[in-house]
């Protein structure tokens, strides 16, 4: 099964990505984490990367699509991160067709910007290991400092409310006609992306079994 789980940043699609990944036995394809990896190492991709990150801007095409090409064989996945808008969408078709694949089915976590904003606005990070937190949801036993490596958390640049609301208006911008291409495809799936981790995966695995019948 090919699979895209798209959403706002801050939806929650990393975490039901993994728990996806797992439930459905797929590898896991994160344009997040392969961006997030490649600023890490400081390559000459990483700093071209992080200077729209940091603005809360989208890599453009041409850098993505580049990653994405060399990611994708003939095993089934879930693209988390890819597509984001119209273009990148339509140039996954061609790499696919290339293939003799196609795309099964695009999740799309349907939640309020509000939420987004509050969600990612209190979220730190450990800068030795990457382990996410919450201020209010998923607080450390100590304060600023990670329960897996005893790293020290930080707020990401890019979850800063300024960059967070810039981000947010980009996404509503670009993701319209991305969801009314695969809406016209017939595999456009809907979750209410609202609650925790759990609720939002127990509304995927309903809607994964009735959409097989």
């Amino acid at each position: 099964m090919k699979v895209i789980l798209f959403g706002a940043p801050g939806s929650g699609k990393g975490t039901q990505a993994v728990m996806l990944s797992d439930f459905l036995r797929v590898k896991r394809i994160s344009l997040g984490d392969i961006f997030r990896e490649e600023v890490k190492k400081g390559s000459d991709l990483g700093i071209q990367v992080k200077s729209f990150m940091d603005k809360g801007e989208l890599v453009p095409d041409e850098l993505v699509h580049r990653v994405i090409a060399q990611c994708l064989n003939d095993e089934n996945f879930i693209l988390d991160g890819y597509p984001r808008n119209l273009s990148q969408a339509q140039e996954l078709d061609v790499i696919l067709g290339k293939k003799g694949k196609a795309i099964d089915l695009c999740i799309y976590l349907d939640i309020d910007g509000q939420i987004i904003i509050d969600r990612l606005s209190k979220r730190r990070v450990c800068k030795k290991c990457g382990a996410n937190y919450h201020l209010e949801n998923m607080i450390p036993k100590e304060d600023n400092v990670c329960d897996v490596c005893q790293g020290e958390l930080f707020q990401r640049d890019d979850d800063k409310i300024d960059v967070i609301k810039k981000r947010w208006e980009v996404f509503i911008s670009r993701s319209q006609e991305l969801l009314a291409f695969y809406e016209q495809k017939g595999n456009l799936l809907k979750v209410d992306g609202s609650g925790n981790k759990d609720n939002v995966f127990a509304r995927i695995k309903s809607n994964l079994s009735c959409s097989k019948h």
